[in-house]
């Protein structure tokens, strides 16, 4: 082991043996910009990080500065104060090897007026070049106990660059907004990873932001989730990006607060590439997506169309033509149900009950499709008999409030009560295993994340175990499913939400969840690909929620599974959603659009392909685009409004390649790799093959 100490000299003349103490305003920890040079210079040979004399730290990737001299780490105390300088004492180093691989380890400590001490520990892997784990831990070394209000890590601005700057944010609103947003003068986000509304909260613990050539991306890399935030905001010197925490904690004399493990990373691109890097730590701690049974692949009809008043008949009679134009899943949607909570079926759908529902998923499989049933799990509605039964099951405020659930007007079971769990494990093995359908849509905002319960009946250690462990429900019904059919499909779709990454063992499918444009179609689908791994089965949910209603070329071109919501033969009469322009039943003209997008589907079955997410940047690439390795050729797609101009296509094989529109068969000439240039005039899409020439060309 190396070490390396400062001279008390040094100290004395640097600071005079005291630590810059800051007084703030309560939501906020302070940031002042250090103008001296570095003291430690630690680097990987692609990230460096210097500290100087008081820990502040300055970022670079390569030879290029990314961030100021600046303080990266503070905490904020009881009385206000924010402490933010650390007089660093003495530096040690070591190789390490463990479930990331060998790297090594810099364990860096330094003292706050003998008040506080801090010790961060910067890990490289050699895994990962350009990334580092930072832990970090605060010691009360007075003789006094400290109140602790808050800290801050990782923080830093992305200085300023003339094009600008883009941000990706993994939390979860009420209004949906988009995951990846241009960072404009005013822009903020908080990204609290808790609740955000009484239905919209969790998320992926990442945040990123990215200039034209180079970005910072900070998270967390614990294996529950944790109640912090990662907020992103545009400053006069950039685009600044962090983790915090505000839940006090009382340090004893000699006690210690130990941070979240936070990795930091510097890259080229967009988002894809730090969320890659992410998915790859956390598999390596144990936590990722399940083994994808091919049936997740299959293309989709669902029966939501017809909103809750569905009948029997139109559904299998609409099904019948989903068939016939080459779709696989039959999903029933909400409306068979007397409410949520109680999940008994409704007497008008199903006079003979359990038998009707059989005959139904048989019925469904008989026409050639894999029935797939809808359910919205932890909601239970007033006035039913599970409720006044069961009040133990409620997920509690310290008011004694009931958490809400808006959309069904419902409120949220605890998932960290075992009868909880046990009572919807009873509700797969009904669904699956005695009406016997082959998968589960699991829907609804509140999915995504609850609050800390406070129902004494629960007998919670902490409040917080019912958010750290709504991922052990997942898991649990997700086990239940396969124990039954290995071959099922688990959907969950958090209605709008921002995917929270805990839950991904419990699901091998995934929608874009009530998209609000073709753009967050196409933005979900580059970064579930990064989450979930690049041949991740992502559904573009129904084409009906895309722009102009029939956008089958943002499914396509992003490798996600195509699903629509048509109904046959004419438009339904009562649906909970209004319809669009031209209402969504499948008109002769549409089966047409619908059958040739579906068989390019089919034939080529990009899903299953390798999503080249890092070839693309999705915020400064014009016009937008991305590439997908599959069935030995590259397929490219292009989004535009209009485009007169040249497109790249980045990533070819060395070598000749005959190139073809997909949509419409025409040859576009030969181009050589691995980067070619092809002039193109297109409106809305342009997706592309590019097949080796000694290959059969690719449609």
């Amino acid at each position: 082991m190396q070490s390396f100490i400062l001279s008390r000299r040094r100290l004395l003349a640097k600071f005079s043996g005291t630590a810059a103490v800051l007084s703030v305003a309560p939501q906020a920890l302070a940031r002042v910009v250090a103008k001296g040079g570095s003291a430690v210079r630690l680097s990987d040979g692609v990230l460096t990080i210097e500290f100087d004399s008081g820990l502040h730290s300055r970022i670079s990737r390569g030879g290029t500065v990314l961030t100021a001299m600046e303080p990266g780490e503070a905490i904020r105390l009881g009385d206000e104060q924010v402490i933010d300088r650390f007089l660093l004492l003495d530096q040690t180093q070591e190789n390490v090897s463990g479930v990331h691989g060998t790297g090594r380890v810099h364990h860096l400590r330094g003292t706050s007026a003998g008040r506080i001490e801090k010790r961060v520990s910067v890990t490289f892997l050699d895994r990962y070049p350009g990334l580092a784990l930072l832990d970090v831990r605060y010691r009360n070394t007075s003789a006094a106990t400290v109140v602790v209000t808050g800290w801050q890590a990782a923080t830093h601005d992305l200085l300023a660059h003339t094009d600008g700057a883009w941000s990706f944010s993994g939390a979860s609103y009420p209004d949906r907004r988009d995951w990846v947003q241009r960072v404009s003068p005013g822009f903020g986000q908080h990204n609290f990873m808790g609740m955000n509304a009484s239905d919209y909260g969790g998320g992926t613990p990442v945040a990123v932001v990215w200039r034209r050539d180079a970005g910072l991306a900070v998270g967390h890399i614990d294996t529950v989730p944790r109640l912090v935030s990662l907020p992103v905001s545009g400053q006069p010197s950039g685009t600044r990006i962090a983790i915090s925490g505000d839940q006090p904690t009382l340090l004893a004399p000699g006690a210690s607060l130990d941070l979240p493990p936070v990795f930091l990373m510097v890259h080229e691109g967009d988002h894809f590439r730090p969320l890659d890097a992410y998915r790859r730590l956390m598999a390596e701690r144990g936590l990722a997506a399940p083994a994808i049974p091919d049936a997740s692949y299959a293309p989709v009809w669902c029966a939501w169309g017809y909103g809750r008043d569905f009948t029997t008949a139109e559904v299998l009679t609409a099904m019948g033509k989903a068939k016939e134009i080459g779709l696989e899943w039959a999903v029933l949607d909400d409306g068979w149900q007397t409410s949520e909570g109680d999940w008994k079926l409704n007497s008008k759908k199903f006079p003979r009950g359990n038998g009707d529902m059989r005959a139904f998923a048989s019925a469904m499989k008989a026409g050639g499709m894999r029935p797939r049933l809808w359910l919205a799990p932890l909601a239970v509605d007033p006035g039913t008999d599970l409720l006044r039964d069961h009040p133990d099951m409620l997920l509690l405020d310290t008011t004694g409030a009931a958490q809400n659930v808006s959309f069904w007007n419902a409120y949220t079971m605890c998932p960290a009560y075992p009868p909880v769990v046990d009572y919807f494990r009873g509700q797969v093995r009904r669904i699956l295993g005695e009406w016997g359908f082959e998968g589960l849509k699991l829907d609804g905002q509140h999915l995504n994340g609850v609050a800390p319960c406070h129902n004494p009946a629960h007998n919670h250690a902490r409040p917080e175990e019912s958010y750290e462990k709504l991922q052990d429900f997942w898991k649990a019904l997700y086990d239940e499913a396969m124990a039954i059919n290995p071959d099922a499909v688990i959907e969950i779709c958090p209605c709008g939400d921002s995917f929270a990454f805990h839950n991904m063992p419990g699901m091998n499918h995934t929608p874009a969840s009530d998209p609000t444009s073709s753009w967050q179609i196409r933005l979900k689908g580059k970064t579930f690909k990064a989450l979930m791994g690049p041949s991740a089965p992502y559904a573009g949910d129904h084409v009906e929620l895309s722009d102009r209603h029939n956008d089958f070329a943002t499914h396509y071109g992003v490798g996600a599974i195509v699903s629509t919501k048509f109904t046959w033969p004419h438009d339904p009469v009562n649906t909970t959603d209004p319809l669009p322009p031209g209402g969504i039943a499948l008109t002769p003209e549409r089966e047409v659009l619908w059958r040739k997008w579906i068989a390019l589907y089919r034939a080529n079955m990009l899903p299953k392909g390798e999503y080249l997410g890092g070839l693309y940047d999705i915020g400064f690439d014009k016009p937008e685009s991305h590439a997908i390795r599959a069935g030995g050729a590259m397929h490219y797609a292009f989004y535009a409004d209009t485009w007169a101009g040249t497109v790249t296509l980045r990533g070819l094989p060395p070598g000749r390649h005959r190139l073809i529109n997909s949509f419409t068969g025409q040859p576009l000439g030969t181009v050589s790799g691995p980067v070619a240039s092809l002039p193109a005039r297109f409106e809305h899409f342009l997706v592309l093959a590019a097949t080796p020439l000694n290959q059969k060309a690719a449609a």
